[in-house]
């Protein structure tokens, strides 16, 4: 749900006076287009820039919770980014800006919450993957993250959106649906439940190889679209943002939602689905950069997982829009009556494209996994 907040200049004195900010605010505007939180960059009188972000807690419940993730996280890559030579903590961590208490948030006198981080100027993201550059530092990124992590121990984080890759409660609130028959629509999709109930069980395999404890858990990103790594301007991978969905996890997770997105030739919700194929020039490019960062920490169990994270993610996506759409499109925001069935279809193309290509794709990970490990 996304909240509505209109703000005068007032307003934003008031927020951000509440906030160590250096100087005095000369302009707001809103930035960004984000689908939660209402961000707004801010520039004061001495130059600094931050980024004013009001926290959406009908998504985020605990909001203490959740900045005291976001604070444990940046705090942990911040030390460890400091002893490595060549490193700019400025420049590669999302900073927060305390309040005038020493936290990291304020509640307004209208409810909403809000925080402020330091605005990181020349930079920028793009929100499709369209070089190999640009998939292998996306890879990059979203390795060298988990890398720094992987010595932080997950009992610090807190779940701020409990369940959210969990594979087991996305089928069991699609089941729901289907006995609620909330829309009357359960009938027209016979095709779409016998793709879900043909590959339970093997959706399941990453959560059953956690629980048996051969996949360790960690700290992982938990929506790693593209547009959620910042690059300079020579299109270098510099920063990974939005943490807001920074969980305990297995690393297959973050592997297999960059994969959905990356390669992936057609929209999420392509209603042609003989355009769906899969750009495997993106996805070498991309495991190329993430398995060179990650390469020292990865178990072997874990690599070989992250095929699995990468058949996961689509299926698990789809189970949740034909859960929605047995819903009555109460969720994800829809363009016509049948769009979250065809969101479903799309997605189920997308990992049947990826079940033909798996002994390619496992090849790919593993071979490029077997020549880091040699250098």
């Amino acid at each position: 749900m996304q909240i509505t907040v209109m703000l005068t200049g007032t307003d934003f004195d008031n927020i951000l006076s509440k906030f160590k900010v250096t100087g005095k605010i000369t302009s707001v505007q809103p930035f960004g287009s984000g689908h939660i939180n209402d961000s707004f960059r801010a520039i004061s009188d001495t130059g600094n820039t931050y980024l004013l972000q009001r926290i959406n807690h009908f998504v985020f419940k605990d909001i203490q919770g959740l900045m005291d993730n976001i604070a444990n996280v940046t705090r942990h890559l911040k030390g460890k980014l400091t002893n490595i030579p060549g490193s700019n903590p400025e420049r590669e961590v999302l900073l927060l800006v305390e309040n005038n208490n020493n936290g990291y948030y304020i509640e307004d006198d209208n409810g909403n919450y809000w925080r402020v981080f330091h605005f990181l100027n020349n930079t920028k993201s793009y929100d499709q993957v369209a070089t190999e550059t640009q998939a292998f530092e996306g890879g990059k990124a979203f390795g060298r993250f988990q890398a720094l992590l992987s010595d932080m121990d997950p009992d610090l984080i807190v779940d701020t959106i409990p369940n959210f890759h969990n594979i087991e409660h996305r089928l069991s609130n699609l089941d729901k649906a289907i006995a609620a028959d909330a829309a009357k629509r359960v009938g027209s999709v016979d095709d779409e439940m016998e793709f879900v109930n043909r590959r339970r069980e093997l959706m399941s395999r990453i959560l059953s190889l956690g629980r048996a404890g051969i996949l360790p858990k960690r700290i992982i990103h938990n929506d790693t679209k593209f547009n959620n790594v910042l690059l300079d301007e020579s299109d270098h991978a510099q920063c990974v943002i939005d943490l807001d969905t920074v969980m305990p996890g297995y690393v297959a997770y973050d592997f297999g939602d960059a994969v959905r997105t990356i390669i992936n030739t057609a929209p999420e919700d392509e209603p042609n689905l003989e355009r769906i194929s899969l750009n495997m020039a993106l996805f070498t490019a991309y495991v190329k950069g993430y398995l060179q960062q990650a390469v020292d920490f990865l178990t072997d169990p874990e690599v070989n997982s992250l095929i699995e994270g990468a058949l996961l993610l689509p299926y698990m996506q789809g189970v949740r829009f034909l859960t929605d759409y047995l819903d009555g499109d109460k969720y994800f925001k829809i363009h016509s009556p049948e769009h979250n069935l065809q969101r479903t279809r799309a997605q189920f193309a997308l990992v049947n494209k990826l079940e033909e290509k798996k002994d390619v794709l496992t090849n790919t990970i593993l071979s490029t996994w077997n020549k880091y490990k040699k250098t």
